[in-house]
């Protein structure tokens, strides 16, 4: 566990389909390191390991950090130890990638979902660090989401809980990757924006802030969609705060106030008691911090798994 002169370290890592984000940090999240590889193409299994280990002997030369945590571009297994399918890297079906890393590394090693990943590092050191039942919803290419319940991570029986940009907001909409229509993530991605405007996000945003009639009223009826996704989340998971990030929140002045009214309308007080709407604070750093926090609970879990062997 290291040294009482040396800080107690994990390693953090984000992977993504174009880079590698990889981070040491101490227990109290601070970052003590950071390094950004790109993703090897094409992206295979075997190709990434290889890529992880250097860049994990290049951030961490003299081993000081006790386990580390990985988010992925996909679901992991409940455990935490195999990957079962990637989003967008090639043959990657149930992969058991902390089982490499770990007889690569000689340390307890622990995968998630990436946004699962996100909603761990806002709801430790982000937006979401004064509640204890949160949701997180990226709003990017895709939507993710993260359910916090109780502070745990709540990843269901299976380890796919959480992919809340996938319940049904129209049954007669666009068809989604997921086999669904009309998903959220059909009416608020940044794909879907694209596909109903012709624009840009970004470009809506300064519009938008330039007074475009046109460009106000896409964002108010934008945000009466996200709005009728969320009360759907309310109702089953009642949180305390629900934080927004991804690209499209930087947009939120101008849909908040509509997803806000339509919350207001259709969810019942008593389900939404004290419930903030909110910006995610991290950016594209909440995948690696939330990762690092992975690998405390990956590094607690072993110790405790030690010790009850050591015990029996």
């Amino acid at each position: 566990m290291g040294s009482p002169s040396s800080p107690y370290q994990v390693l953090g890592i984000d992977l993504g389909g174009t880079a590698i984000k990889l981070g040491r940090f101490t227990q109290d999240g601070t970052c003590l390191q950071s390094l950004i590889v790109a993703t090897p193409q094409p992206a295979t299994p075997e190709a990434v390991l290889a890529v992880l280990v250097d860049a994990i002997a290049q951030l961490d030369p003299d081993a000081g950090a006790i386990a580390i945590g990985v988010g992925m571009p996909g679901p992991a297994d409940a455990s935490g130890r195999i990957a079962r399918v990637a989003i967008n890297l090639p043959g990657w079906i149930d992969v058991p990638l902390s089982d490499w890393l770990e007889e690569k590394t000689g340390r307890p090693t622990a995968i998630a979902n990436d946004a699962n990943c996100a909603a761990l590092g806002e709801a430790w050191l982000g937006a979401g660090r004064s509640y204890q039942n949160m949701i997180l919803l990226t709003l990017g290419t895709g939507v993710g989401g993260g359910i916090i319940l109780n502070g745990e991570l709540f990843v269901g029986h299976d380890g796919a809980a959480g992919e809340l940009g996938l319940i049904t907001v129209n049954p007669d909409g666009e068809t989604c990757n997921s086999g669904n229509r009309g998903s959220l993530e059909q009416h608020v991605s940044a794909s879907a924006i694209r596909r109903r405007t012709g624009q840009e996000p970004e470009e809506l945003s300064r519009l938008a802030e330039a007074g475009d009639p046109t460009a106000l009223e896409f964002w108010k009826t934008y945000g009466r969609d996200l709005g009728v996704g969320l009360t759907s989340l309310i109702y089953v998971l009642t949180p305390e705060a629900i934080v927004l990030g991804g690209g499209v929140s930087g947009s939120a002045q101008f849909f908040f106030p509509s997803a806000w009214a339509e919350i207001e309308q259709r969810v019942h007080p008593s389900s939404r008691w004290g419930l903030k709407l909110i910006r995610a604070e991290l950016g594209n750093r909440a995948g690696m911090v939330g990762a690092a926090k992975l690998a405390i609970s990956a590094e607690r879990n072993s110790v405790g798994t030690a010790k009850m062997k050591h015990e029996g």
